[in-house]
């Protein structure tokens, strides 16, 4: 399989990116709804290069923090 590797004058190479949305949850904090977001990501998605948390919150009962919940953008390569 080979990157999708634009050629661009004087020899700079570029990459063809994708990003999609992905929410996550967990018990355990945000860090490991993060790591649940990449885990489900890369069931279909090859190459994720990064993720960008652009929202937490945090769901809260009988004054307990219960769940910690992300909205992430995860950047991955597209391949041909």
């Amino acid at each position: 399989m080979s990157s999708s590797r634009l050629t661009l004058d004087k020899g700079v190479q570029m990459s063809v990116m994708k990003v999609i949305e992905i929410m996550a949850e967990s018990s355990q904090g945000w860090e490991n709804a993060a790591q649940k977001a990449v885990d489900e990501a890369q069931k279909t998605i090859r190459d994720i290069r990064s993720i960008y948390i652009q929202d937490q919150s945090a769901r809260v009962e009988e004054g307990k923090i219960v769940s910690y919940r992300i909205t992430a953008k995860i950047s991955f390569e597209i391949v041909s």
